[in-house]
Parts: C-alpha cells; structure tokens; sequence
C-alpha cells in the first residue's frame, strides 16, 4: 500500500495552457481508482509564501500569488496561483513522510525544475523540488538529499537554484543535461547505453537518506517535448531505481513531472507503469 499526497486544491482546472500538468493529477486519482491500485490518499498541508521566500525572490513569489506577474504557464490564472502551495505542500508533505518512515511515497505534482530563483518557465512556477530539500534540511540538519530527475528535460531551475544558495547537502542528477545530444534520441542504441549506465547513476546517491524520484513520462519516444524511451525502456527505468534504491534502504518520494502526448491516456499509461513498479517493491499487485 503507497501513501499518495493528494489534494483535489492542487488542481487547476481553469488553466489555458497546452501542458495538462496542472490538471493531471485528478486525472492520476482516477484512474488509480479504476485500475484498483493498493493505494491511499495521504492529507497534504499547503506551504505558506515564507517557504517560497526559502529558495525564490520575495518579489517574485508575491507577484505571482497576487497575480501581478505571469506564472510558468504565461498566464495569470487565479486558480493555478491558489494550487502553486498545495502542489509543493503534497511533495514536501510526502518526501518528509518517507523519510521519517522510511518508506516509499507518492506526490501526484508536476512543475517545478524549470523553476529558477527569480523567473518562472516552462509550465515550472515555483521550484517544489529545492522548497522541499530546504525545508527538510532546515529541520533535520544533518540530512542529504537526492533529486534524481529523469524527466526529459534539464532541471535547469533546480540548477540555478543550487547554485545561487550553494547548497552542497543535495545531490542532483538532471536527465535532460546528462548528454548534450539527449533531445535526439530517438530510442534505439543511445536509450539502451543510457539504461546500462542507470545502475551507476542510482548508486551515486548511495550517501543520500532521502531520494525524491522525478519520473517524468515525456522521455517517451512519442511525446511532442521529449522523445528518448520506448514504454518498455521506461518501465525498465522505474525497475532500476525503485530496486535499486530499495536495495540500498533509501526512502523515496516520487512524482509525476512531464508528459504531454495526445490522447492524455498515453500519459496515464506511462505513470500507471510507475506505480506498478513502486508496489512491486511493496508487495502490491
């Protein structure tokens, strides 16, 4: 049974935008529902505008909650400025659960690695990711982090925000930087080279009591902003890294990140496809 942190305030249903990200996980919910996953919902508590002020500029992050600056999705929707704290609460929420119970758990969240200190991008509004690590690291002072994000992009935010701060208690594996010719994969002999080298990528966070798992679904070969992985080699990838990690006792919180192919169930399919590895770690069906 996997805690999933989920609160139908972390939606953004009026959102005019081509990322379906801020409506996703509604979307996850049910269809986890329908597929009778062993799964429960955990309640989430939003963070305050002082979190955001952790790892952003105070003027940015009051802009966008007042709907005077656009958000990451070039727009000024009151309803994703009212989810921006509930989608970081569920990752901070579920990655603080995981670590106490060393465990792991979901966050259905996407939208946060583009996010840098003081700009929004690419459907990114605030960096959930780096909120989280500080206000971790704030109450556990000793802990080291892990974000191990493979979603196709360069978590160039996250990036950013590391460097701004110097924070040296999080290690960050970004998939979309690993290799400059990354966003030409079209599957084929550079996916498979990059599956062999996983296992050694999720090793180097063998010194981390803590793992936060961006599983993003546009590596897919098929998605319009990605394109790397067949279904089959991203199954293989979640394989890798819950065992993995598993095996070497690490807590992990995992979420959505990207995933933007047409129809939305194609997206669906690739995160039922990480659930399903997650409770085989579980003993779940």
């Amino acid at each position: 049974m996997i805690k999933v942190f989920y609160d139908v305030r972390q939606v953004a249903h009026n959102n005019p935008s081509f990322s379906p990200s801020a409506g996703k996980p509604a979307l996850v919910v049910e269809e986890w529902k329908k597929r009778g996953y062993e799964f429960v919902i955990a309640d989430v508590k939003p963070v305050t505008r002082e979190d955001f002020y952790l790892v952003h500029d105070k003027s940015f992050v009051d802009d966008v909650l007042d709907l005077k600056r656009d958000n990451g999705f070039d727009n000024r929707s009151p309803d994703v400025a009212a989810a921006l704290p509930w989608t970081t609460g569920s990752l901070y929420c579920a990655a603080r659960f995981a670590y106490l119970e060393k465990i792991i758990t979901c966050s259905l969240t996407s939208g946060f690695h583009h996010a840098h200190h003081s700009f929004p991008e690419g459907y990114c509004t605030f960096n959930g990711l780096m909120v989280t690590a500080v206000k971790l690291h704030q109450e556990f002072p000793d802990l080291r982090i892990g974000i191990l994000d493979i979603d196709h992009h360069y978590g160039n935010g996250t990036h950013d925000i590391l460097q701004f701060y110097g924070i040296n208690y999080v290690r960050h594996y970004t998939f979309g930087g690993s290799n400059p010719d990354n966003y030409h994969w079209k599957g084929g002999p550079k996916a498979e080279h990059w599956l062999q080298t996983l296992p050694e990528i999720v090793d180097s966070f063998k010194d981390c009591e803590l793992v936060i798992y961006q599983a993003g679904a546009d590596p897919h070969e098929d998605d319009p902003f990605g394109g790397a992985l067949t279904i089959h080699q991203l199954r293989e990838r979640d394989r890798i890294v819950f065992r993995q990690l598993n095996a070497l006792d690490k807590p992990i919180c995992w979420n959505l990140a990207g995933g933007y192919q047409q129809p939305i169930q194609k997206v669906l399919d690739i995160h039922n496809a990480t659930m399903e590895e997650a409770l085989k770690i579980l003993g779940g069906k």
